[in-house]
């Protein structure tokens, strides 16, 4: 797939996420007594979980593999999540309360600014096929891993026919 029509599609799951982020957080701010920062993490985690299923089967459904969905949540929360978090919380704080912004306005500007981010993190970490090439020659093996991008590169294992010194000069050997 390209990357521009995954881009979009990486946007279309991000509208109906900030849709999702938004409701919960007019709700949530507006139902609990507390600090607006409490709803905004709360709405941000329930947009990340709508945006990981989507993701899993839209965005990336190429990508699916044999990767465990349990990792790739895992990977999904660490980058994607630690950077919606982060960004919302600090983002929607300096503009609520340096710059005077309504509430809803000033996080959709801080979706808006982790967008970026999280595609990139999404693209070659959290939905990244990790592929992994076994050298087998005489008595010696190795096992190579690298992070490929393409579809065509799903968690398959290949046989490679050469030396293992040659190998070693080409690829990464662990």
């Amino acid at each position: 797939m390209s990357p521009f029509l995954r881009f979009v599609k990486f946007n279309l799951v991000g509208a109906m996420g900030m849709a999702v982020q938004l409701g919960a957080l007019a709700l949530i701010d507006g139902w609990v007594p507390g600090h607006y920062l409490y709803a905004s993490a709360a709405a941000v985690e329930l947009a990340l979980l709508h945006n990981f299923c989507w993701h899993v089967n839209y965005t990336w459904a190429d990508r699916s593999g044999r990767t465990a969905h349990l990792r790739r949540f895992l990977r999904f929360q660490l980058s994607n999540g630690a950077v919606s978090l982060a960004g919302n919380l600090a983002l929607t704080h300096i503009l609520v309360h340096e710059a005077r912004v309504p509430l809803l306005l000033a996080n959709l500007a801080a979706i808006f600014c982790c967008s970026l981010a999280n595609f990139y993190l999404g693209n070659n970490w959290a939905f990244a096929v990790f592929r992994t090439i076994r050298v087998n020659e005489g008595f010696s093996s190795a096992s190579i891993s690298w992070n490929g991008i393409h579809a065509n590169d799903r968690d398959s294992a290949e046989t490679v026919k050469s030396s293992p010194i040659s190998a070693s000069n080409k690829y990464r050997i662990s």
